[in-house]
């Protein structure tokens, strides 16, 4: 059975054996845990994965693929195909018996940055995960203030986990081969927070607020939310742009706003 990679479903498989290797070397899967690959393709690095863990779950959109690794992995035991979009998963019905769960996968790009958020609603039952993303995001991602990458999706992430960039992916490991390099980003949840927030919903309507007009300084950019006066009581320069703020700022300023909604 073949299958053609579909464009709408964002599918480049993965076809370097080195670089594989590489991944599964960074992860350090144990025999006695618990894995979930998200959009395993056509089974590139789930039959390695497999060599090394008894208990898999694999998470594919695409039936055409749902029926090729059905029929490639049938007399594989510890596995488990769910046919499902993993935007829309419930990942906390996997983790059995308090034990947490580790996630890896090639991500397809067109939907990477809202899946993490989803996964990220079920960090306490993950223990890490390991993605293949455009390079471009995982720089995003792991961006520091005051640099042209660092924004909205670098604060938000960081709120919820830690995160470290591994190795970079050229686009010949795939087929078809993607127009931009990919990197493998390693994500650890917080347990605890880093910060305190006392409404998420404020958080982000700040944090999304000030960096839509990132151009503008924060007196311009939040003059609807936070007063001069704020601004002072916080020691927060009013005249810096938003990528200079640290994710305690971005915190303290979201506190500052009334309201119960959470």
């Amino acid at each position: 059975m073949t299958h053609s990679p579909r464009k709408r479903f964002g599918q480049n498989f993965l076809r370097d054996p080195a670089i594989i290797d590489n991944i599964l070397a960074s992860a350090q899967p144990k025999v006695d845990e618990h894995w979930v690959e998200i959009g395993p393709g056509q089974g590139a690095l789930t039959e390695p994965l497999l060599k090394q863990v008894n208990s898999l779950d694999i998470i594919e959109l695409d039936r055409d693929l749902v029926a090729l690794l059905e029929k490639k992995f049938q007399r594989q035991t510890g596995l488990r195909i769910h046919s499902a979009d993993a935007l829309k998963f419930d990942f906390s019905a996997l983790a059995l018996e308090s034990k947490k769960i580790r996630i890896i996968g090639n991500l397809p790009y067109n939907i990477s940055t809202p899946l993490m958020f989803h996964l990220l609603t079920y960090a306490s039952v993950i223990e890490d995960m390991h993605f293949m993303l455009q390079k471009e995001v995982v720089e995003r991602i792991c961006a520091s203030s005051g640099s042209k990458r660092y924004g909205r999706l670098t604060i938000m992430m960081a709120y919820y986990c830690a995160a470290e960039p591994l190795f970079d992916v050229p686009p010949e490991s795939f087929d078809p081969a993607p127009k931009v390099m990919s990197s493998i980003i390693r994500l650890l949840p917080h347990r605890q927070p880093p910060v305190t927030i006392h409404h998420m919903n404020h958080f982000n309507r700040i944090v999304t607020e000030a960096f839509s007009q990132r151009r503008k300084t924060l007196r311009n950019a939040l003059k609807k939310l936070i007063s001069e006066d704020q601004y002072d009581a916080l020691a927060i320069d009013a005249s810096a742009r938003p990528e200079m703020l640290t994710l305690s700022e971005f915190a303290k300023l979201s506190n500052l706003l009334q309201g119960t909604e959470r």
